[in-house]
């Protein structure tokens, strides 16, 4: 068996408006190439959230097949979402972990990802 693992080196790409959640994952798949113009099959993790704002899906190509991961909150609403240029943002592996802990990336204190100069 194996698990989807999101790791530093994978980027992360929001979809900053909602989306029907009828969709599976041929539906988000076409989203992903319509709205945010993006390949589904590139490898990168593609994150929507629904318009009541208590779930979220996750789906990623990871070269034999996509993964397609829900989560709904029991209580309350994904209260902080990203906000990017109008269809998308991007994220890094652990604002992502936060964000699914319906948590704000912002507030975490991490510090910024460290990029070296060429």
């Amino acid at each position: 068996m194996q698990l989807i693992q999101v790791t530093p080196q994978m980027r992360v790409l929001v979809a900053v408006e909602p989306v029907d959640f009828r969709n599976g994952i041929d539906g988000l798949a076409q989203l992903c190439r319509e709205r945010l113009q993006s390949d589904p099959f590139s490898g990168w993790v593609f994150v929507f959230r629904s318009r009541s704002g208590h779930s979220i899906k996750v789906l990623v190509h990871d070269q034999l097949g996509f993964w397609l991961c829900q989560k709904r909150l029991s209580q309350g609403r994904f209260r902080y979402w990203p906000e990017g240029n109008g269809k998308s943002a991007e994220l890094l592996a652990h604002e992502l972990q936060v964000l699914i802990c319906a948590g704000n990336p912002a507030t975490t204190g991490v510090p910024a990802a460290w990029r070296a100069s060429t």
